[in-house]
């Protein structure tokens, strides 16, 4: 079952956006504003692995309507910072 995005979500997410939705979905112990928006995601910085980045592009993929795919070679850096997961999502949400 795919779901579409609503007319409200049309709209080309903020990296305000994009960190509550990370914060939410992996229910850290954070605010979204405490997210450095050009901070690596993963490792030393915001300490992610591959099963927080499946959840994060689940709900992105949901409230979006993108795809975010496990084999896609750039994901190294779509998801190296907020910014550029906000970003990728921007260019790829449909016209």
């Amino acid at each position: 079952m795919t779901t579409t995005p609503d007319a409200a979500q049309a709209t080309p997410p903020t990296i305000a956006d994009v960190a509550e939705i990370i914060v939410a979905a992996l229910n850290l112990d954070m605010t979204p504003d405490e997210i450095d928006a050009d901070g690596a995601l993963f490792g030393d910085g915001l300490g992610l692995d591959s099963i927080d980045i499946l959840e994060i592009a689940l709900v992105i993929s949901k409230r979006y309507g993108i795809q975010l795919r496990a084999d896609n070679e750039d994901n190294a850096t779509i998801f190296r910072s907020l910014r550029n997961l906000t970003d990728y999502i921007g260019s790829q949400m449909p016209a």
